[in-house]
């Protein structure tokens, strides 16, 4: 009688903990093919925020090229993603040129005395 009681409960945290390991292995594999794509050339971001271009690629390592003539080694786990070559963000920005200001400027303020 007791088990009954119990019964949703368990269905419920057995249905959160396999869709929660789904997840998870779907962004490990994500991470991997990640990895395994990476070419001499490719513009990436690292886990600490660092852009740079690859110009070596070990087993577990990559160079990276930071600044002209200023290369790096770091682990290839902390890359997190690459810089295509297109991106939104870019367009979003000339978009917003485009519309016009609904700010308005101050130019003198009415509690001020002369």
């Amino acid at each position: 009688m007791d088990l009954v009681i119990f019964l949703p409960l368990i269905i419920i945290m057995g249905a959160f903990m396999f869709f929660a390991s789904r997840r998870q292995k779907k962004a490990m594999q994500a991470t991997i093919d990640l990895h395994e794509s990476l070419q001499i050339g490719d513009r990436i971001h690292t886990t600490s925020g660092l852009e740079g271009t690859i110009t070596g690629i070990g087993d577990d390592t990559i160079d990276l090229e930071i600044a002209p003539g200023v290369v790096t080694t770091w682990m290839k786990l902390a890359v997190r993603d690459k810089i295509g070559p297109d991106t939104d963000d870019d367009e979003d920005f000339e978009d917003a040129d485009d519309e016009a200001s609904t700010a308005t400027e101050i130019t003198e303020s009415p509690n001020t005395k002369d």
